[in-house]
């Protein structure tokens, strides 16, 4: 039974490349990731260390960072569907909790903030993807499907099916787990944006200025002129429509 189990967790284990690496092309290519490598011999040591036994967890943790680049604590307790891509970088420690079909990119860290003992480390929940270089620290609980941007510094819960990006990381949206519709809660900077209203103002005043130059002078010439706040707004139209369209993409996950 305990083989047959061991033998469904990893055929699990390998769907999940196949579910989230589109490089996945067939078994053959799938059997060389060192992620799988890793998650493979984690959860041989990680059998022996819930029976005590001394040294021989450590020793295959080790082995298994220095094959893959990739080290997990033997401690650790890691469910069904993992998957490290590419994995080189990846740190997760001894207390830390990872539930089933949960996606990591290079160079994540599931740590601690210090050395208390206990739990220390964080939890993740189910069906939760964390991007490249985000770091994780303390007993804290990343809630089922959500999504941390790559580079986060996440040091505080993060609800179910929400977004969080930033140092300190900060939730930026909520997806609705059946329509899968995000809605943002927070607006960040758009300093070209903000640059590009500043342009649009400073068209119309000086049109206006123009156009009492002239009515003062008795100098009028309408072909120098396009019709009033014509070349304005199709340049904000523009925007608009770029904006919306990134906006869409980045609530979608684009970029985590």
């Amino acid at each position: 039974m305990r083989i047959s189990h061991a033998l469904c967790v990893l055929r699990d284990d390998i769907r999940a490349i196949f579910r989230n690496d589109p490089a996945a092309r067939n078994l053959a290519e799938v059997l060389l990731y060192p992620g799988l490598h890793a998650i493979i011999l984690h959860r041989f040591a990680h059998a022996l260390y819930r029976r005590k036994v001394p040294f021989i967890p450590r020793l295959i943790s080790q082995i298994s960072r220095f094959l893959t680049g990739i080290e997990i604590h033997p401690g650790a307790r890691i469910g069904r569907g993992f998957f490290i891509d590419h994995g080189m970088g990846v740190v997760i420690g001894e207390t830390a909790e990872i539930g089933d079909w949960v996606m990591l990119y290079q160079g994540v860290t599931l740590g601690g903030t210090g050395k208390q003992t206990g739990k220390r480390h964080p939890t993740v929940e189910d069906e939760v993807v964390i991007g490249v270089g985000a770091i994780v620290l303390g007993a804290i609980t990343i809630g089922r499907g959500a999504r941390i941007g790559g580079g986060a510094v996440v040091v505080k819960d993060v609800p179910p099916h929400s977004t969080a990006v930033g140092v300190p990381a900060r939730i930026v949206a909520r997806r609705d787990p059946i329509t899968g519709v995000s809605r943002r809660v927070e607006q960040l900077p758009d300093p070209e944006g903000e640059m590009l209203r500043s342009l649009h103002d400073k068209v119309l005043e000086l049109e206006a200025r123009l156009i009492e130059l002239e009515a003062v002078s008795h100098v009028h010439r309408k072909d120098f002129h396009f019709k009033h706040n014509e070349l304005p707004e199709q340049l904000w139209q523009t925007l608009l429509d770029e904006s919306a369209s990134v906006e869409e993409e980045y609530n979608q996950g684009a970029g985590i």
